[in-house]
Parts: C-alpha cells; structure tokens; sequence
C-alpha cells in the first residue's frame, strides 16, 4: 500500500522527539475509569483486562509497551477518546504489568503472541463482538504486526485489522539505537523497574539462579536477555530472541488492514525499524512516518485539548481503512 504523508505538525517546542517523548508521561492528566476482568490462563496464570464499555458491537484491544499497563497516559487517553466515539475498549496488561506480580517465572517478552491469542480467544468465546481491532503501542506494537501476520491463514473473522505505534519492529538493531548516549535517561528507568521485576522473581523461585552482580552491572537490554529472556524462554542466545521475537519478518503477510506509525524523530528507532519496502509491496499493511512525534509522544502544543492527533489519527485510520463506523 502507498507509504502515507502525514499531517502531523506540533508547535516549535514538541519538534523536538525528546521533549515530545516525555511530555505526555510527565504532564498529561489522562485516566481511564476501567472495571478489571482477571482471567487464568493454560498454564495456571493470570492476564488482567481492564475494560471501558460503552455498548459497542466493536472492540478496540489496547496493548501497552514495555513496562506499561492501563494507567499508561497514551491507553487511557486512547481508551477515552474511542469511548467518545461509541467504541468499546479492553487493555490486555501484559504478565506482570497490573499492579501485581504474575504467579510464573516467566512474565513477558516482545515476541510472545501466544498470550495475545489466548486473550483474543477468550475474548470472542465471553463476549458477542462483531469487530476486534488491535491497537499496540511500542513492545505492544511488536506484538500487534506480530500476531496479525503469524496467524494470517487462521485469523478469527471478528479480527478486522490493526494500528501500531513506536514500534521496533527490528530488535536487534533498535537495541543498539537505545543503547547510544542519547537514550540513557530512557535506559536508566527502564532498568530501574526491570531489574527489581528480576529480583522479586529471583527472590520467589529459588531454582531460578539469577547472577545478582551481573544485573547490578546491565545498562544493556541484551545483558537482561542472558539473565532472563534467554534462559526462561529457551531461546539459545539474544540474537535467536531478536530474529524470532521482531515482527518485521511478518508484515507481509499481514492480510487484514494495519497501519504503522513510526516518527522519524522517535530516538528508540533505528533506520530497519522503518520497513517502506514491506509497505510498499503489501496490499494491507500501511506506514505513516511523521516527521516529528517522538516516541509514542505526537503531543502538538501546550494546550491539552490540541493533544489528540494519534488518538484521531487511529479513529481514522479504523474508519477510513478498516472501513468500522465511529459516532
């Protein structure tokens, strides 16, 4: 599909990807009044949805990025915005990321789309939607492109596309994009949640032998990927965990209409994380490369009511190409 031309355009201070990266975080006041379904999963977990219904035969499922959950500024006010438009929401926390720790060792991972499967399928057996959209930002933007092409043969009908945002869809080389100098802040609080996750976790099961001076000594991704992702996942090393968890691989066998946004400013982002070619050749998959945007940021100005273009750039985009009516 034809590559889009953007009409994102912020006031002077939110053209910087920085500033407009921590903007929303940091100054947005968006909540979401949700009412929490706790489900348990095969293997003798539990995901917990937190729902925003407002009578709709269609269901936008939220998917948050790394270390996020429901309370995460842009689910809510997505969540929100949809709400006004007559669309039900539903926000999968990933394992982990509700507010309480998950009962398994193992939590989450960018590429672990079975658990987006077990939660669309519980979702079409409990609930009478006609339409499910998937809306994912970041790692939860992974795992949206992921699921849409893995499954492309067997995908339920209820499943009418897709919308990611600020997504690396090629791991390998954005984890070397974070860990370049102008990402240490980002790092520095990433690591910070993560690593006490790896401590608790360690602290829960002691079969589990986390090598505590070398977490105390990680400033990159892959040295938590040998002590975590590699090994309680059972990939063979960081880069098998790169090439089977990254997405990119699957957009061209997306099949149902699903749109990429991806800020040519967002500093997460490498050169690969931007696949024109596979939007070029796809007659489903559609790409947006705004020129300003920052990473899951694309606040405009300083005026609250003028912060919604990604909000109305995904109402669209459902409207327009996925083709469902909104109010």
């Amino acid at each position: 599909m034809p590559i889009f031309n953007s009409d994102f355009s912020p006031t002077l201070p939110f053209k910087n990807g920085h500033f407009n990266t921590m903007y929303r975080p940091l100054f947005m006041k968006d909540v979401c009044t949700y009412k929490r379904k706790r489900i348990t999963t095969w293997d003798n977990d539990f995901i917990d949805l937190d729902f925003s219904i407002v009578g709709s035969k269609t269901l936008v499922l939220l998917i948050h990025g790394l270390e996020g959950s429901s309370e995460s500024k842009y689910i809510a006010s997505n969540s929100n915005y949809l709400n006004s438009k007559g669309i039900d929401t539903v926000c999968f926390n990933l394992r982990g990321c509700s507010g309480e720790d998950n009962l398994l060792l193992a939590t989450y991972h960018s590429g672990k789309t079975e658990d987006v499967e077990f939660v669309v399928n519980y979702l079409l057996e409990n609930y009478n939607y006609k339409n499910i959209v998937l809306v994912g930002f970041s790692l939860g933007g992974n795992l949206t492109l992921k699921y849409l092409g893995e499954n492309n043969k067997n995908l339920p009908s209820e499943i009418k596309g897709g919308i990611a945002t600020s997504v690396p869809v090629d791991i390998a080389s954005a984890e070397i994009e974070m860990e370049k100098l102008k990402n240490k802040l980002y790092m520095e609080v990433f690591f910070k949640t993560m690593k006490n996750k790896l401590l608790e976790k360690a602290h829960k099961f002691p079969e589990y032998q986390l090598d505590k001076d070398k977490l105390f000594k990680a400033t990159k991704f892959k040295h938590l990927e040998h002590l975590y992702t590699v090994p309680v996942f059972g990939f063979k090393n960081p880069r098998d965990y790169w090439e089977k968890a990254s997405s990119k691989p699957y957009l061209s066998k997306i099949d149902r209409p699903t749109l990429l946004i991806n800020a040519k400013d967002d500093t997460f982002l490498s050169l690969d994380c931007y696949p024109r070619k596979e939007a070029l050749k796809s007659e489903k998959f559609f790409l947006e490369i705004p020129k300003y945007g920052g990473h899951v940021g694309f606040m405009s100005s300083f005026n609250a009511t003028e912060n919604n273009w990604l909000e109305k750039r995904i109402g669209r985009f459902i409207e327009e190409n996925i083709h469902i009516e909104l109010t």
